[in-house]
């Protein structure tokens, strides 16, 4: 339950960024790749769609994945301006295990609390509302783009979907920042490693191969990798690459050898590093293991990767929106690098400069979230002088 430290807050209406939040939280849009069953996008994206059409935007549906939406909208410039993408995606993690209910926005001491509300649909209803409001009074010279998407949570689908029919000269993506410029976040590479075995009963140890003992050799290995990567070179924003087990498994049964082991990892990536650097590191790790480790024999399989991101600070987006951010906070925001992974290293690998600013709150995926709507406030008046002042 919500702690009960003041009364609650009636909710404003839906042009109010605030309100356009609580409309936005109130619909479930769990993604069904995280969550069998979750409800998807396709609520969200049509009262997104219903929302900004209403005020003019000319509104872009794509749907390549039944049920998975993403929407452009687009508000044409006059002519000879730069265009801009805001970016935000639709879709949140699971509801089971929230503290109370996750669709019921509730307002406490500034605060609005629901799924969703920090990661990140109070980026999107400062975007969607920022835009409106730079836009009401005529078009400006360049386009302004909203690109609401789907599965950013798990794959993003959303945004590749969007990128092949949609650019622009820049972009901002709108996921929380604590009103902290981000100007750099890393990537990440997943692997599984199979060390093989020999099946035997477990009285036959001149039979059989543990493959999980051997498997050991490899954790321990792992291990000195990712201390060799804490000493090495450092980004100066993000820090130094990391490597980890996530998840293992083998064996059948006690009185059995098991034939072989799965050891799935993440290696996450700064600049400078990619699922090819991390995939050779790894083959050069195990083939030492193959030629020192008696019976050691292993298969390695690369499985998803996304590159990391870095921004260059002196992009007109970047020096645009700081000049508001300035303006509208009263101090230059603080400059800082993100550990997690964006669909802004999509936008950067499609030749669109971009960079991240969002709201203030806490609890993205854990049991209690949250937004500070002052920040939602003042989220919204950067990105509408940023939006007016880079594409006037």
């Amino acid at each position: 339950m919500l702690p009960e430290t003041s009364p609650e807050t009636p909710l404003p209406a839906d042009d109010d960024p605030a309100g356009l939040l609580a409309r936005l939280i109130a619909i479930d849009s769990v993604n069904p790749d995280l969550v069998a069953g979750g409800a998807g996008e396709s609520a969200i994206a049509a009262f997104c769609a219903a929302w900004l059409a209403g005020r003019g935007f000319e509104v872009h549906t794509l749907e390549r994945r039944p049920g998975r939406p993403s929407l452009v909208a687009v508000a044409r410039g006059s002519g000879g301006g730069r265009s801009l993408m805001l970016n935000g995606h639709l879709d949140t993690v699971g509801l089971t295990g929230y503290d109370g209910d996750p669709l019921d926005p509730r307002v406490r001491d500034g605060r609005m609390h629901g799924r969703g509300a920090f990661d990140m649909k109070g980026g999107l209803a400062a975007m969607m509302t920022a835009a409106a409001r730079a836009t009401a009074r005529g078009p400006l010279r360049g386009d302004v783009l909203l690109a609401c998407v789907a599965d950013e949570e798990h794959g993003s689908s959303g945004t590749e979907e969007v990128l092949e029919s949609f650019t622009a000269d820049a972009a901002i993506v709108t996921e929380p920042s604590h009103l902290e410029v981000t100007l750099a976040h890393k990537g990440f590479a997943w692997f599984e490693v199979r060390v093989e075995g020999r099946a035997a009963h477990g009285s036959r140890p001149d039979l059989g191969v543990d493959a999980i003992a051997k498997a050991g050799h490899f954790l321990v290995a792992l291990e000195e990798l990712g201390a060799r990567l804490a000493r090495g070179p450092a980004h100066p924003l993000l820090g130094t690459g990391t490597v980890h087990a996530s998840v293992i498994s083998g064996g059948r049964e006690p009185a059995t050898y098991p034939e072989h082991c799965s050891i799935t990892l993440e290696r996450r990536t700064v600049p400078g590093e990619d699922a090819a650097t991390a995939e050779a590191e790894l083959a050069a790790l195990l083939g030492r293991l193959a030629v020192t480790v008696p019976d050691f024999r292993y298969r390695l399989t690369p499985g998803l990767h996304r590159e990391p991101f870095a921004a260059d600070p002196e992009s007109a987006i970047v020096r645009t929106l700081t000049r508001n951010a300035e303006a509208v906070l009263g101090h230059p925001p603080a400059v800082r690098g993100e550990p997690f992974w964006t669909d802004a290293a999509l936008l950067d690998r499609a030749g669109i400069p971009c960079l991240l600013f969002g709201v203030d709150g806490e609890g993205a995926h854990a049991a209690r979230e949250w937004a500070d709507l002052a920040s939602v406030d003042r989220l919204t008046a950067v990105l509408a002088g940023t939006i007016t002042d880079f594409c006037s």
